[in-house]
C-alpha cells in the first residue's frame, strides 16, 4: 500500500474516504478473514466478525494516531472483536469462552468451509485448552506466520513475554497431542 500517512489522510478526508476505504478492504481483508478465523473458527462468525472490524475501523479512523501500523491497529480490532464475540456468544449460552471454543470446534468438521483433517482437528482442540494470550500467540506465529513485533504492537506485549507464551504453547500442545 503506499505511503501510510497519506493513505491515511485520504481516509480521514470526506471527499476520498469511500474510495480509500475500498482500498483498504480489498487490502486486508483476506489476511484479516483468516486472523479472525483462527480465532472464531467458524465462517459465518468469522464474516460477522469481519464485518463489524471494518466498522469499527472506519467509524473509528480519525482517532488512529499513528502510534503503531495502521495494519497493526487493525488487527489488534480485529483480535478485540472476536474476543469480545467469543464472549457474548458464552454469556448467551450460559458456558465459558472455552465451551464456546469446544463446540466450534466440533462444528468444524460439519463446515464446508473448513479445509483441514483429523490432525487439525485435534491441533485446534489442543489449542482451546490453551489460556487465551498463549491460543493467540500461538495462532498468530503458527498459523498466519506473523513476526513477534508484528505480534508485540497487535496485543501490546513485550516480544520477550510473547516468545514465553509461544514456548509454553507448544509444550502444551506437544503434550496433549503425546497424550490424545
Amino acid at each position: 500500500m503506499q505511503d501510510e500517512k497519506n493513505f491515511i489522510a485520504r481516509l480521514i478526508q470526506t471527499k476520498t474516504q469511500n474510495e480509500a476505504f475500498k482500498e483498504l478492504v480489498q487490502c486486508y481483508q483476506k489476511p484479516l478473514y483468516y486472523h479472525i478465523r483462527n480465532i472464531v473458527l467458524n465462517h459465518d462468525d468469522t464474516d460477522d466478525v469481519l464485518q463489524n472490524t471494518f466498522i469499527k475501523v472506519f467509524s473509528n479512523i480519525g482517532n488512529f494516531k499513528g502510534e503503531s501500523k495502521l495494519y497493526s491497529w487493525m488487527y489488534r480490532i480485529a483480535t478485540n472483536e472476536s474476543l469480545t464475540f467469543i464472549e457474548q456468544r458464552a454469556k448467551k449460552q450460559g458456558i465459558s469462552n472455552v465451551e464456546v471454543q469446544q463446540k466450534a470446534i466440533l462444528n468444524l468438521e460439519s463446515d464446508v468451509y473448513f479445509e483441514g483433517n483429523e490432525i487439525q482437528i485435534k491441533l485446534q482442540k489442543a489449542i482451546a485448552i490453551l489460556p487465551e494470550k498463549q491460543q493467540l500467540v500461538f495462532k498468530m506465529k503458527y498459523f498466519e506466520d506473523m513476526k513477534y513485533e508484528n505480534i508485540s504492537e497487535i496485543l501490546d506485549t513485550s516480544v520477550g513475554g510473547l516468545k514465553a507464551n509461544y514456548h509454553h504453547a507448544v509444550k502444551k500442545i506437544e503434550e496433549y497431542l503425546k497424550n490424545n
